[in-house]
C-alpha cells in the first residue's frame, strides 16, 4: 500500500485543489510506493499568497538574528532526521542510501552556515564625490522565491536555493521534481517544528506545465532558481524573461577530468571512478569526458576497467552495493539510446549492458561503461548522457587538453590531475568552466560558489555569492546642506 501525502502551504497539509493524485515510483522495484497531490496553478496561487503575507507578518518583521537563529534549528532538525530523510529520498531516486544518509547530513551545514550569515549582510558607507551627502547602501530581501529541483538530489539542490534565500529574508515556493516529491514534504514537517511562521516555506507537487510554469509566471514570485537540464533552463529563462523576473539556473554538464604524465595515477583513477560512477553518473557535475595523456592512454583504462569491473550493482538500500538502478525509466531510455550511439561511434572498452533478472528489481540497471577512441566531435563526447557512461579521449600537451577541454557549450565544471604547480595554475586559469578540482573531483561546500560558464547556467549557488542573487540593493542619498539648492540648476 503506498502512503498518501499532503502539499503544504502556510503552514497546513492540504489536498491539491484538483482532488487528483499522482504516484511516486521507486526505481528499484518500479512500483508506486507514495502519492503526492497533483497541483496545478490555483494551489500555486495559494501558496505564492501565503509567502508573500508572510513578508509582510511575523517573518518579515523579524530580526536577522532571530532569523538566523530559525535557519540554524532547521539544520539541527534536519541531522536529527537524517536517516528518515535518506530513506525516503532513497526510495524516491533510487541512489545509494548510504549515499544519501551522508548528503542530507551535509545538507543540514548548509543551514548551519546560512543560519550564521543571516545578520552579517551588510550595506557600505560610500566616500562619495558629491559635497554635503551623506550616501550608504543597504541589501533588501527581494520576496517570494520559486524554486524547482530535479530528482537526483532533491533535498541537497533545495538547500543550496532556500538556505540563501531564507538568510536574506525571503519566502520560498518550493517544487520538487514530479519523479522525486516526497522528501521535500518531509522537510516541510521540520519548518513547523522549528518554528518558522506560516507562510515562509511551502511546497506544491506537480508537473511542469500546470505547476513549475505556474511559478516562474506569477507576478508576486521575484526570483525562480532552477536546477534542471539546460533545455529545461532554458524554457525558464525565456518565461521569467517575459515578467523581467530575476533567476538562477545551475545546469547540464559534460565536465572534462584531464589525467596528466605526472599525475599520482592510482588516485586519479580513483577520482575519475567517484567522478563519472557514483550516483550512477546521475549529476550535473559529473566528470563524463576523461581527457588521458597519450603515454599513459592504454595503462590508465586498464586501471579503470579493473576498479569498475568490481563495483556491485543491485538495490541500492543494500549496503554492499555501489551501483543503484537510473532514477526513472525516462532517462533509463535515454541512457540505453546514448550506450548505442556510444557503440556506433566509438569502442566499448566496458559495460554498455542492461542488467536485468534477479537483484535488478524492475530492470533500469545500464552497466558502467566505458568508451575508447572517442573524438571529441561524437555526439558521446558532446551531449549530456546524465548516467553512467564515460568517454575517453586522447590529448598530446596542456594546449590540446585546453582546446579539447573547452570545445563544448557547457562549462559547469572541470578536473585537474597532476603533480606539477604551474600545470595545475596554469590549466585552472584557462579552462572555461565555473568549477575548476585540482587532484580530486566532485567536491563541494556550503562556503564557495558552485555555478557555470556558457550553456550550464547564470548565477551562483553556495558562499557568500549566493545570498547576493536574492538580495535588492538600495542606494540611500542624505543631504545634510540646509540651503535649498537653484532648483534649475543640476549638480553632476
Amino acid at each position: 500500500m503506498s502512503k498518501r501525502y499532503q502539499q503544504f502551504i502556510n503552514n497546513e497539509w492540504v489536498d491539491a485543489q484538483s482532488g487528483e493524485w499522482f504516484d511516486s515510483l521507486d526505481p528499484f522495484s518500479g512500483e508506486a510506493w507514495a502519492q503526492v497531490p497533483l497541483s496545478n496553478e490555483q494551489d500555486v496561487d495559494c501558496a505564492v499568497q501565503a509567502a508573500a503575507a508572510a513578508m509582510d507578518g511575523p517573518w518579515g518583521k523579524m530580526s536577522a538574528t532571530d532569523r538566523g537563529m530559525l535557519i540554524h534549528k532547521l539544520g539541527t532538525l534536519i541531522d536529527a532526521n537524517a536517516n528518515e530523510l535518506a530513506e525516503v529520498e532513497s526510495m524516491d531516486n533510487g541512489k545509494l542510501k548510504s549515499e544519501v544518509a551522508g548528503q542530507v547530513r551535509y545538507t543540514a551545514k548548509y543551514f548551519y552556515y546560512y543560519g550564521g550569515l543571516a545578520d552579517k549582510i551588510q550595506g557600505a558607507v560610500i566616500p562619495i564625490d558629491k559635497p554635503k551627502v551623506f550616501n550608504y547602501t543597504r541589501y533588501e530581501p527581494v520576496g517570494v522565491v520559486g524554486t524547482i529541483t530535479p530528482w537526483n538530489s532533491s533535498l541537497l539542490l533545495t538547500a543550496w536555493k532556500v538556505a540563501p534565500a531564507l538568510a536574506a529574508g525571503n519566502t520560498i515556493v518550493a517544487k520538487p521534481s514530479e519523479h522525486t516529491p516526497v522528501s521535500l514534504l518531509v522537510l516541510a514537517r521540520l519548518f513547523v517544528e522549528a518554528g518558522f511562521p506560516p507562510g515562509v516555506f511551502n511546497v506544491v507537487t506537480g508537473f511542469g506545465k500546470g505547476c513549475g510554469e505556474a511559478i516562474v509566471t506569477h507576478p508576486l514570485v521575484k526570483v525562480v532558481a532552477f536546477t534542471g537540464g539546460d533545455e529545461g533552463g532554458r524554457k525558464v529563462n525565456e518565461l521569467a524573461a517575459k515578467h523581467l523576473k530575476r533567476v538562477t539556473l545551475e545546469l547540464g554538464g559534460k565536465s572534462p577530468n584531464i589525467v596528466f604524465d605526472d599525475a599520482d595515477l592510482a588516485r586519479a583513477a580513483n577520482g575519475v571512478i567517484t567522478g563519472i560512477f557514483s550516483a550512477g553518473g546521475q549529476t550535473c557535475m559529473a566528470g563524463s569526458r576523461l581527457l588521458l595523456q597519450e603515454s599513459i592512454h592504454d595503462e590508465f583504462v586498464e586501471r579503470l576497467i579493473d576498479i569498475t569491473s568490481k563495483a556491485k550493482l543491485g538495490d541500492p538500500k543494500l549496503s554492499d552495493v555501489q551501483v543503484g538502478p537510473v532514477a526513472t525509466k525516462p532517462q533509463f531510455d535515454k541512457v540505453v539510446s546514448y550506450v548505442d550511439i556510444g557503440k556506433s561511434e566509438a569502442t566499448c572498452a566496458f559495460g554498455g549492458n542492461v542488467r536485468t533478472g534477479p537483484g535488478f528489481g524492475a530492470g533500469q540497471f545500464v552497466e558502467p561503461t566505458i568508451f575508447t577512441g572517442v573524438t571529441n566531435d561524437m555526439r558521446i563526447a558532446q551531449e549530456e548522457v546524465f548516467g553512467p557512461v564515460l568517454a575517453v579521449l586522447k590529448f598530446k600537451d596542456e594546449d590540446d587538453a585546453l582546446r579539447i577541454a573547452n570545445d563544448i557549450r557547457f562549462g559547469l565544471a572541470s578536473g585537474v590531475w597532476t603533480r606539477s604547480l604551474h600545470r595545475a595554475m596554469y590549466m585552472s586559469e584557462r579552462l572555461k568552466a565555473g568549477t575548476v578540482w585540482v587532484n580530486n573531483y566532485r567536491s563541494t561546500s556550503f562556503t564557495t560558489p558552485f555555478g557555470g560558464y556558457k550553456d550550464s547556467g547564470l548565477g551562483r549557488e553556495g558562499g557568500i555569492e549566493a545570498v547576493k542573487e536574492f538580495l535588492e540593493v538600495k542606494s540611500v542619498w542624505i543631504s545634510t546642506d540646509l540651503d535649498m539648492p537653484d532648483p534649475f540648476v543640476r549638480k553632476y
